[in-house]
């Protein structure tokens, strides 16, 4: 569980709905027309931009700004150095029956095991990892579209609101959820856009980042095993993915 992602979603919430209470009743905050106008405009204008299949999987891809097991590549380190022990020990066989943390990382040990070339190694993973890419930076689009959308069918319903209400100006009575209906749609659109849709887009780009780092450092570290480099020496190869605070001082 993303801890951030969650408190962030709900305390944003709750701090417009709580400005909301304060103010009255917050039933004069709901309007079914105005949530019909942006919520369903904006993901059927959303779906035109994308294929039917890319779009049904935002669901799943939502997921992922909530709910991601990452693996810190510190962990990968270690491991890899592990692996990289018993092969200078057993060779490449020896590594069959090894289990590590990420399935990236068992796929790439059973092309080592099966004894394919360094090229036909590099090749395979690197294009799994472009794929695997492409695949997030799908879901990202997606709901960057929602949030370029969501303030634009606002907009569009503000501007029915108003035409209603200059339209009926004899009729007192209509003024008042006409306008609520041009407020609203503004207000919806808002928070769908700054809450919901490009926070998680850009949760989402954080998870592609932080994925495609392991991945490179995961394709390198078993480069380099099946090169037969020395444990340590990969070691010290690999630290170079890290942030520079993380990294051993010279001399340790």
């Amino acid at each position: 569980m993303d801890i951030a992602t969650l408190v962030g979603l709900l305390g944003g919430f709750g701090i417009v709905i709580a400005a909301m209470f304060s103010g009255g009743d917050i039933g004069a905050f709901v309007n079914a027309p105005s949530l019909l106008i942006v919520v369903g405009g904006t993901l059927l204008v959303a779906l035109m931009k994308f294929t039917l299949g890319q779009f049904l999987g935002v669901g799943k891809i939502m997921g992922k700004s909530f709910m991601f097991k990452s693996i810190s590549p510190e962990t990968i380190i270690s491991e890899t150095v592990e692996l990289a022990d018993a092969a200078r020990k057993g060779g490449l066989l020896s590594l069959e029956d090894k289990t590590v943390s990420s399935d990236f990382m068992q796929r790439g040990i059973q092309l080592l095991v099966d004894g394919h070339d360094p090229e036909v190694v590099k090749a395979l993973l690197n294009k799994e990892m472009k794929l695997s890419a492409e695949r997030h930076e799908s879901g990202i689009d997606i709901f960057k579209a929602m949030g370029d959308v969501a303030p634009a069918m606002g907009m569009i319903g503000t501007l029915v609101g108003l035409v209603q209400m200059l339209s009926n100006m004899s009729d007192p009575k209509s003024i008042g959820p006409a306008m609520a209906v041009a407020l609203l749609t503004t207000l919806y659109g808002a928070m769908i856009a700054t809450m919901v849709a490009l926070p998680i887009a850009d949760k989402l780009t954080v998870r592609n980042n932080e994925e495609a780092l392991n991945q490179s450092l995961v394709i390198d570290g078993l480069l380099a095993i099946q090169a037969g480099q020395n444990p340590r020496v990969i070691e010290q190869m690999l630290r170079n993915y890290l942030p520079e605070k993380k990294r051993p001082a010279a001399g340790d």
